[in-house]
């Protein structure tokens, strides 16, 4: 296999698979994504501490967005966010670069998938606060109504929360009829409580204080979806692992069009979002009403349509051998 060959393989074996990408991610984010973590690969650098340099790029980020025109005479408060936006762009792409990395050197784990997962809520978090601080010194209404875009920004984290929750959750569940277990990272909550009750809080204190949360996590996945928690138990009941190969494809049929609105609940359209907002509306606040409006709809029609097929084929399951 020549060089180039080589290269275009290990790129695309880098990726989770190409019906759960997104387009920009693979136009932008993948390829960057990928030369950084081959630098790591060499340097000996291991997915979790990208992951960690991720929170703080993204947390400066957050920093850089509250400036504006009131903040500091000598401040220009434009290039301060420009640079809010290298700095999440350069975040998102150890984001993906730490999951490029686990897949190319098989250094998957739980604790990995939970510090990847809490890194854009410690962005998002600074990204929110420097909104409520910035819209509270400019924005006419919030100067006299402080305690109002700090209100919103709590209900717009919950929502967001959800949001990514969901998305990834129905990402997970296509990958696992795609690629199987090995190929998902689909969780069992009571698994994880068996897990969980296993450990001691003296011997194990950090990893079952972590996997209380990442529990409680999947907790709530699963209570909204109870169709497919249905599928999921008819499925083990019926077929145990060995699940046949004619229901996987056209489960996966029926997905694989859902994709793109996980892919929209996602980082990218948020960002996209986020800076039309902050450069060229200079009204930061309206990123929360994106959130609330067009994302919560998405999410809303997204959980419906899944329910839906999971329905479907709990009523035809006895036509699949």
């Amino acid at each position: 296999m020549s060089a180039k060959n080589e290269k275009k393989s290990g790129f695309k074996d880098s990726l989770k698979s190409m019906d759960t990408e997104e387009t920009f991610d693979l136009i932008f984010y993948r390829p960057i994504g990928y030369m950084w973590a081959l630098l790591a690969k060499k340097l000996g650098i291991t997915p979790n501490a990208i992951t960690i340099a991720s929170i703080f790029l993204g947390v400066g980020a957050g920093v850089c967005f509250f400036f504006n025109e009131n903040a500091s005479p000598w401040i220009n408060y434009f290039w301060w966010n420009i640079i809010g936006v290298f700095l999440l762009v350069w975040a998102d792409s150890f984001d993906s670069a730490d999951g490029q990395l686990a897949r190319m050197t098989k250094q998957y784990s739980r604790i990995g998938r939970i510090l990847d997962g809490l890194s854009g809520d410690f962005w998002f978090a600074a990204i929110y606060v420097g909104i409520c601080l910035r819209e509270n010194m400019t924005g006419e209404f919030f100067v006299a109504h402080h305690w109002v875009i700090w209100v919103v920004a709590v209900v717009t984290g919950i929502c967001h929360g959800v949001q990514a929750a969901m998305g990834d959750y129905y990402r997970q569940f296509h990958l696992y009829f795609l690629k199987g277990e090995d190929g998902s990272e689909l969780e069992r909550a009571d698994l994880l409580w068996e897990k969980f009750h296993s450990l001691s809080w003296t011997k194990n204190f950090w990893q079952k204080l972590t996997l209380a949360f990442y529990t409680n996590y999947t907790v709530g996945q699963e209570k909204r979806t109870p169709q497919m928690q249905k599928l999921r138990g008819l499925l083990r009941e019926k077929y145990g692992n060995s699940i046949p190969q004619s229901f996987r494809d056209a489960f996966r049929a029926k997905s694989k069009p859902l994709m793109k609105y996980t892919n929209i609940l996602s980082f990218n359209t948020r960002t996209f979002a986020l800076f039309a907002a902050i450069l060229i509306f200079r009204m930061p606040w309206l990123y929360f009403a994106f959130e609330l409006t067009v994302l919560n709809g998405v999410l809303i029609y997204m959980v419906w349509k899944h329910e839906r097929i999971c329905k479907s084929f709990c009523v035809s399951l006895d036509n699949y051998k």
